[in-house]
């Protein structure tokens, strides 16, 4: 692990948007067999420094790490929820960057097999060694290792959760579907996964179908976005049935509604979650984020009833790699 850069955030008086933070975001490096591969590492102030609760964070096709965490905008829209999260919650955050694709966007190695602009780069190999660089020199806690992922980095997760699944507590993912042709194995290992998509979206259909808009192009098939989720509910074992919740609507002119479906009693065991927003699109809830309207023209409109990442940590926060279904 070589540190590239350090204190790219500032302390609490100088706090990202503004606002007061006390943690540190460093950026380091890590030399693959494609190159070097840069990542953001958040720590808050006040975190121990042992047994730490990791969140690994994917962007999505042609975004950065520093859009995750809110370091990064686009005309003017920046959404800082995970880094707030870590620093109430005391979470160590890594946001990774994707390697280039060959249509020069940043990009991830996931399962589609018709997704001809995808990255090539072993992505597997490189969040796998960013796992244990967090574990051995960052202190986080080997059974609390959690990866969330947006867009191309949620199929990423739906990857990773394939292939390092004992080694993950849970995934979470928003904006994304498994792959209509994959070229990885089926999976075979039950995981907890935690799921979020607009009825709505315009570049991941929620029926299924080609991926991508006139912006991203040649970006393969994926299945629906119900079937997604049962395909990781049936390979844990859960009947069709759902618990169901509709979250209470708090502003009249959010056009977009939200139900958590719930399959799994214990929060503590093996579970599958949906939280299916009705109108949503291609974009994270937030309550406390809005949309310029141009961007609302391009990705759809967004849930204002619950915050994404809250809901993914909640979800998150008592699962264990060792924990069964």
């Amino acid at each position: 692990m070589k540190l590239r850069k350090a204190g790219l955030a500032m302390l609490a008086a100088c706090g990202l948007g503004g606002a007061a933070q006390a943690s540190t975001i460093d950026e380091f490096s890590l030399t693959r067999p494609e190159g070097l591969r840069h990542y953001l590492v958040v720590q808050p102030d006040k975190l121990a420094r042992s047994n730490r609760p990791l969140v690994i964070l994917l962007h999505g096709n042609g975004s950065s790490a520093e859009m995750m965490i809110g370091m990064d905008s686009i005309a003017g829209y920046r959404s800082e929820d995970w880094i707030r999260l870590a620093e109430r919650e005391r979470v160590l955050l890594i946001a990774p960057d994707g390697s280039k694709a060959r249509n020069g966007k940043r990009a991830w190695n996931d399962c589609r097999a018709d997704a001809s602009t995808n990255a090539t780069a072993d992505d597997v190999g490189f969040i796998a060694e960013l796992i244990d660089t967090a574990v051995s020199r960052l202190g986080a806690d080997p059974e609390r290792i959690y990866v969330f992922g947006s867009s191309n980095g949620g199929a990423m997760a739906y990857r990773l959760a394939i292939e390092l699944a004992p080694r993950l507590a849970a995934i979470g993912v928003q904006s994304a579907l498994m792959p209509a042709k994959s070229r990885c194995k089926t999976p075979s290992t039950p995981v907890s996964v935690f799921v979020s998509h607009g009825t709505a979206d315009p570049v991941m259909p929620y029926a299924g179908g080609s991926v991508g808009n006139w912006v991203l192009r040649e970006r393969g098939t994926g299945i629906g976005a119900e079937e997604s989720v049962a395909v990781w509910r049936r390979l844990a074992g859960f009947p069709e049935a759902a618990q169901s919740f509709r979250i209470p609507h708090l502003q009249s002119s959010d056009p977009t509604s939200a139900v958590r479906y719930v399959w799994g009693h214990d929060p503590a065991r093996v579970q599958v979650e949906f939280l299916r927003i009705d109108g949503g699109g291609h974009v994270p809830a937030s309550r406390a984020d809005d949309l310029p309207w141009w961007l609302r023209k391009l990705v759809g409109n967004m849930n204002r009833d619950v915050d994404l990442a809250e809901e993914a940590w909640i979800f998150f926060r008592d699962k264990r790699a060792s924990a069964k279904p």
